[in-house]
């Protein structure tokens, strides 16, 4: 017995074993937990960050766009919606779907609807309630997008659900009375795009278009999940050129979440969105909507430009459309109903045309320089056509002009004769760069997005290089008159007649107003006084009794040059003119398209009173006094 007891109180070698091993794992645990506990946490913490926050971004509002005066052109207007805050309706969501589940058990199994299931549809009875709410206080019928709300459910949690969207004035008055400051449902006001002038300068100003992904600066957490309230981006015209400017400063904030994705406080970091910065344009809008107003019903094109600086005082292209109606996006229909019209073409500065009789203006020129119109010796008798080898070339005026009609003469009546005679005595290539000279065989540059870029000169080397044909003297006798294959826009047209105006050559257009701008000055016209004054002299009279007589507006002297040109089988009506005569401030181009049943679609009938209508309202608003100077605060 004392041997068993003995035997028993001794040492055993194995448990030395097992202690070691116990100690090992445990010296293992501990070391493992301290290994996390200080080197491991910071991971954790990230962990935990990312899982537990979500970061909301806000776009800024855009930018507004001015005109010259500081008229509002673009602006934002309040967007009123109705929206549920889905966070607080958690309990809500759970008790429904208790009802809901009771209700369809009652189902075969088969036939039941799964969990995921009945929480949609206990989340849309739910939402439906709260939009019935609404209905009763605006006497109106609307039900929940059950898909829509699962979609945002599952994609945008965070952001308040729209039930209404763009309430009116007088319905957002009576929800604001009505709705209690604690309700789940809220008016909730975004910034939406808005142009006061309707269609006015639309093609100028342009539109923009929703932008579900916009983009954030400066604003912390890029690595958390983000949700990103919609913004505009520009898409045509000014607002898609100067983008970056508009578009205003991003804001935000951060939240802490639950695990089912619910905001459980108040931000832990917020910062407000800012507006974008303002554009001052150069465009007048009493000119544009006068032009506007004169063309109605037309379809052509009309630019202003101020002489001393190419700002541009009204750019109009018609058909057009209204800029409202892309707000917050264009149908189906309106798009189709300005596809029909063809009022997508900004005419302006993408309408090809043949730039008809104004071209005589460049054929003076080039025919005074080379020495082959002598003023004052070079006439014409015009019996109504010229020959041009065994082909007949007709004049504006059936049975002609008469005998001696010299340069003033002929630019008075726009005699096709005249030009004829001495565009054949010029040549060609002395014509082509005499018009190259003036800008007509390249963009102006103006700060607008698909401007046509190839205008073209027709002479002898771009007629083999193209059509790969010889050159003939019709071909000369065609474009000393403006037509054939030359072509530009009626913003190059205006670009012309203010160049000549100045005694110069080009005219770089601007769309941005600047009130210290400093006269422009390019290549002068290379021709004496005297002979420039013959030129002045024959558009002066174009304008006071010829051919330009409605385009002049009483008080205002000026110079015009009309023409008429055809292109396939549309007419061109043309005019371009300047004002004063004594002081040119003010060049306009415009071209109309179509045709009468008396064919006389000329511009000299058509055309000349838009150019009226732009004159007077010139002259109109520079005897008004001036306005003092505006604060766009553009800074």
């Amino acid at each position: 017995m004392s041997k068993l007891i003995e035997s028993h109180r001794a040492r055993n070698p194995r448990l030395f074993l097992f202690h070691g091993i116990v100690a090992g794992l445990l010296l293992t645990l501990a070391t493992g937990m301290a290994y996390r506990q200080l080197f491991r946490s910071g991971l954790y913490n990230e962990r935990e960050r990312l899982q537990n926050q979500r970061r909301v971004v806000v776009p800024g509002p855009r930018g507004n766009i001015y005109d010259r005066d500081g008229n509002v052109l673009v602006g934002n207007r309040a967007r009123f919606s109705v929206v549920l805050n889905l966070a607080e309706l958690r309990g809500e969501f759970r008790d429904e779907f208790k009802k809901v589940r009771v209700n369809y058990s009652k189902l075969d199994a088969a036939e039941r609807p799964d969990a995921d299931q009945l929480a949609r549809i206990a989340r849309a009875s739910v939402a439906q309630r709260y939009l019935d709410k609404i209905n009763f206080i605006l006497n109106r019928h609307e039900t929940v997008r059950t898909a829509d709300l699962n979609r945002h459910v599952n994609q945008t949690l965070l952001l308040p659900y729209v039930l209404l969207d763009d309430l009116a004035p007088e319905e957002y008055a009576r929800l604001i009375e009505r709705l209690p400051v604690t309700s789940p449902l809220q008016v909730y006001a975004t910034s939406s795009r808005f142009y006061p002038h309707a269609s006015a300068a639309a093609h100028t100003l342009g539109y923009t278009s929703v932008d579900s992904d916009p983009e954030v600066e400066d604003f912390p957490g890029e690595d958390l999940l983000t949700f990103k309230m919609k913004g505009a981006t520009g898409r045509t015209g000014l607002e898609q050129v100067f983008d970056a400017q508009l578009q205003g400063e991003t804001g935000g904030a951060i939240y802490l979440v639950d695990p089912a994705g619910y905001k459980v406080d108040l931000p832990i970091e917020k910062r407000l969105p800012v507006q974008g910065k303002n554009l001052v344009t150069s465009l007048d809008i009493e000119l544009q909507q006068a032009a506007e107003s004169a063309m109605e019903g037309r379809t052509g094109a009309a630019v202003a430009l101020d002489i001393r600086t190419g700002e541009v005082l009204a750019l109009v292209s018609k058909p057009d459309y209204d800029l409202n109606n892309f707000v917050p996006r264009l149908s189906h229909e309106g798009a189709k109903a300005i596809e029909e019209s063809g009022g997508w073409l900004n005419r302006a500065i993408q309408g090809q045309y043949p730039p008809g009789s104004t071209f005589k203006i460049i054929t003076a020129i080039a025919g005074l320089r080379a020495g082959t119109i002598e003023p004052g010796v070079s006439t014409v008798d015009c019996p109504g056509y010229y020959m041009v080898g065994n082909r007949r070339f007709p004049c504006n005026a059936k049975n002609g002009h008469g005998p001696n009609i010299d340069l003033v003469k002929a630019i008075q009546v726009s005699c096709n004769v005249f030009f004829y005679k001495y565009g054949l005595a010029t040549t060609p290539d002395f014509i082509a760069t005499e018009a190259r000279r003036f800008g007509y065989g390249h963009p102006t540059g103006i700060e607008l997005p698909a401007e046509f870029k190839h205008p073209r000169v027709a002479d002898p080397a771009w007629k083999q290089a193209n059509m790969h044909e010889r050159w003939f003297p019709g071909d000369t006798a065609n474009i000393s008159i403006g037509q054939g294959d030359t072509l530009i826009t009626p913003l190059q047209a205006a670009c012309m007649v203010a160049s000549f105006a100045r005694g110069e050559t080009e005219t770089r257009p601007t769309l941005l107003h600047d009130p210290n701008r400093p006269a422009q000055h390019t290549a002068p016209l290379g021709l004496s006084p005297s002979d420039y004054n013959v030129i002045l002299k024959g558009m002066a009279a174009c304008y006071q009794f010829g051919t330009g007589r409605l385009a002049r507006v009483d008080g205002l002297s000026g110079a015009a040059k009309s023409g008429t040109a055809q292109k396939g089988r549309i007419d061109l009506a043309w005019l371009v003119s300047f004002a004063p005569l004594e002081d040119p401030r003010i060049a306009v181009a415009v071209v109309l398209e179509g045709a009468e049943d008396d064919n006389n679609f000329g511009g000299g009938t058509f055309a000349a009173p838009v150019v009226h209508s732009i004159l007077e309202a010139w002259k109109n608003k520079s005897e008004r006094p001036a306005p003092p100077p505006v604060n766009f605060k553009v800074e």
